[in-house]
Order: C-alpha cells, then structure tokens, then sequence
C-alpha cells in the first residue's frame, strides 16, 4: 500500500521518521543518509498535523522539513482537486526561491500521484492560468502573482488544508504583510499553518499570534547565527581599488563557483562587465532582469558555464546552489540579517565554505554592527597588494585585528592557504594600479572540512 512506513534500523536516518515508501525511496535515491536537525524535529510534528514555527538558517534543510510532510499528508488522504483549488500552498518571498521549492517537491514526490504547479510574476500568465484551471494538490506561489490570479478568479483558497509561510522576515521586509494578511483572510481556519523565519523580530511574532495555532517551536542554531563551518575573512581595501581586488582575488583557481554581492543593480552589472574584459566567465541577477534572463543566469551558474555570479540581496535568500565555494561581499550590507543570509550560500549541506567581506572606509561601522551580532571577529587578511592600512586604522581598537591571518606564513607569497604557493600572475585590468606593478595575486583557499 502507498501508506505503508518504512521499518528500518536505528542507523537508517530517514527510517526513523515513518516516512511512506515512495517518499522514503526518493529521498534515498537523492542520496540523503540522515536528517538535518530541523528535520528530524519538524517531521514527525507536522505528520501529526501540527502548527509549527521553525527559526533556523539557510542551508539547514528547512524546504525538505515541510515538503515530506506535506506530500505524506495529501497522499495518505487521495483526494481529487476541485476546479482552481489548492490543498497545499506554500507563499514564498522571490521567484527563484518559489522554483526551488517546487524542484522540491517534485524530486520527493517523484513517486506519488500528486500534481503541483509554481506561479510568479514576471512571465506570462496564461500558461500558470492554464495548470490552475483543474485545481493542484500543492502550489508554490509568491505573493503578488497569486493575488493577481486570485483578483481574475482564475483561483480559489477555500480548499486549503496546509499552508506554509517560507523565509517570512524576508516576506515582511519586501513589504508583503498586507498581501500575507490579505490572502491569510481567505483560506480555511481548520488548517494546519507552518511559519519558518530565519530571524524572528517582533514583527514576526505578532504575525504567529495570528496565524498559528498553539505551534510547536523549533529553533536550529540562533537567529543571526553564521554557519560554523565558514570560514569568515575581511580585506581592508580603498573603495576606488575594490575592482582590482577582485580580479586578483578571482585569479585564484581554488575559487572554482563564486557568488558575489553587490548594492546596487547598476553595481552588479559593472562588475560583471569588468569581470568578463578580464576573461572571467560571470553573469548577473537581480531585480531589473527578466525573469527569463534571471532564470537563464542560475542555469548557466548551476551548470559551471560561468564561475561567477553578481547578484543583489534578492539572490540572499533561497539561492541554492550545489558546490558555492566563496561568497564575496564586494560591499558589506547595512543589515547583519543580509550578512548572514549571504554568506549561508556557501558552506551548505554540512560543506565548507569560505567568505570573503571587501571592506572600505565608509563600510566600517557595517562590519562592527557584524561583528557584535554574530559574536565574532572576522579575521583580517592584510598581506594583499590592495590592503589600505588607512582603513585597517579605524579599528586599531578591534580585537584580532591587523594581524596576518594564517601565522608566520610570509607576505611575499600572498597565498591564503596551507598549500605551496604557485606561479603568480599580475592583476588583469590595473596594469597602471602600483600594487599590480608588484606582480602579486591573492590566493584564498578553504581549510579541509574536518567531518
């Protein structure tokens, strides 16, 4: 039968969480050994059908830690959709982390009868008008696009059962409360609701007050908390200069998948243009993009045709791509929130990763704010042919500050890494820059995982 559970061994991870066959089947093809903490603490509540409010980082696995549960549910009570309604819905805040949600659910529910569609602004609404028509067992959706449809009817809410709200600091920050309310008014009472944040600010907990009913809490790691296993680093740099660091920085051929963020769009697309004059394959998303061209660029990025990505804060949330081994902040963010976000690209699914924070004089204010909520000081990499000593002497105060970041190693060789230096190369594009005279790169490569 397709309800029948899994009996396995203690050792089997999933086993452990009475997941039906078909689902535990695709997880196991999808080569998952053993559930992340939010996992293994939401599953078995949410199988009970349970409210929940989960707070846990990016990378710890929260999309899988609702997806099994909701696919379980609706398999185990078959039901036919009526016409434009929905059993499942999950509100997203962007349209690339509402399509990974939904590559989601089909990888797990590979297996079982169930149908979903995904819908979003910026592309044509017919076609998502068309896979609605019939009703769907699970919709995927961010805010806009589903009002929109709602407003045409080509929509109904009233048949919800599950209802999911995904990264909703986010949501709140984008300006999506009135829409979250708005469309929280017209589904079902007599459901069961889950809120998963990465932060939890006052905001959010009224918004549960709401929406939840007497929810299971959940926290994995503390909000604001960077993950453990990324290695975080600050070069000091003059504004003007931060373009010639990163080309020596990308000279590096250790950093073979790198995201690197900017403020502004207008940035994102200089970089890039800068990168690909030097021979650096890279491309860029961010709000002035179609949702094709976006759509377009992760695929490339995925698939290792361009090493580099530029994206704005709205690739900081839900971005998920295999094998990110740095993440550069070419500007620090105003908001310690966005830090994390951004730097949880890398490091994920229990990998290494290494992020690296250009910092300018105007931006150090930003990185205390860091520091403080994070509770750690990010170490300082000086011995790079940008350093700019004015800037490292804003905080001479700051504790493990200034100081060379690997030990004794010696400066000349401008190798980050316990490896043997190689041949060096001198920064492409800053022929005229003195620092580039110097023939010198910078290496940066991430420490061995010790798991």
């Amino acid at each position: 039968m397709l309800t029948d559970t899994i009996t396995c061994s203690p050792q089997d991870g999933f086993g452990t969480l009475n997941l039906i066959k078909p689902i535990h089947r695709a997880v196991r093809e999808e080569e998952y050994t053993l559930p992340t903490p939010i996992q293994k603490q939401a599953v078995p509540h949410l199988l009970q059908g349970r409210d929940l409010l989960g707070c846990a980082q990016t990378g710890t696995g929260k999309t899988a830690a609702f997806a099994l549960p909701i696919l379980q549910r609706l398999a185990e009570n078959p039901q036919v959709p009526d016409s434009k309604s929905v059993r499942a819905l999950v509100l997203t805040p962007t349209r690339e982390l509402a399509v990974q949600i939904s590559e989601s659910f089909k990888v797990y529910g590979r297996y079982l009868k169930l149908n979903q569609t995904v819908i979003y602004g910026g592309v044509r609404p017919k076609p998502q008008i068309h896979s609605l028509k019939r009703g769907v067992d699970i919709l995927v959706a961010t805010p806009g696009r589903l009002l929109d449809l709602l407003n045409q009817r080509c929509l109904r809410l009233d048949k919800i059962d599950m209802f999911v709200l995904d990264e909703a600091d986010r949501m709140l920050d984008m300006g999506f409360l009135p829409d979250i309310k708005k469309i929280y008014s017209m589904v079902p009472k007599s459901r069961q609701s889950i809120l998963f944040s990465a932060t939890l600010p006052d905001e959010i907990l009224r918004l549960t007050r709401d929406f939840l009913n007497d929810p299971v809490k959940i926290t994995v790691n503390p909000p604001a908390s960077t993950v453990e296993k990324i290695e975080q680093r600050v070069l000091f740099v003059d504004r003007e200069n931060k373009g010639a660091l990163l080309e020596s920085v990308l000279q590096d051929e250790s950093i073979e998948r790198a995201l690197i963020f900017a403020r502004t769009k207008h940035g994102a697309n200089k970089i890039v243009k800068n990168l690909n004059k030097v021979r650096v394959k890279a491309d860029a998303i961010h709000g002035n993009k179609s949702q094709p061209a976006r759509m377009e660029a992760l695929k490339k990025f995925r698939e290792g045709k361009v090493r580099v990505l530029v994206a704005t804060d709205i690739a900081s949330r839900g971005l998920d791509v295999e094998g990110i081994t740095h993440v550069i902040n070419f500007e620090l963010p105003n908001e310690v929130e966005s830090y994390v976000h951004r730097i949880g690209r890398t490091a994920r699914a229990g990998a290494a990763g290494m992020a690296l924070s250009f910092c300018d004089a105007g931006e150090r204010g930003y990185l205390k704010n860091i520091e403080r909520t994070i509770n750690r000081v990010v170490k300082v990499v000086d011995d790079h042919p940008y350093h700019s000593q004015t800037v490292a002497s804003k905080g001479k105060n700051r504790n493990g500050a200034g100081g060379k970041v690997f030990g004794n190693r010696k400066a000349k060789n401008n190798n980050f890494t316990s490896r043997p230096a190689e041949r060096t190369r001198k920064p492409s594009g800053r022929k005229n820059h003195p620092a580039a005279k110097q023939g010198k790169i910078v290496r940066l490569r991430r420490r061995p995982s010790k798991s």
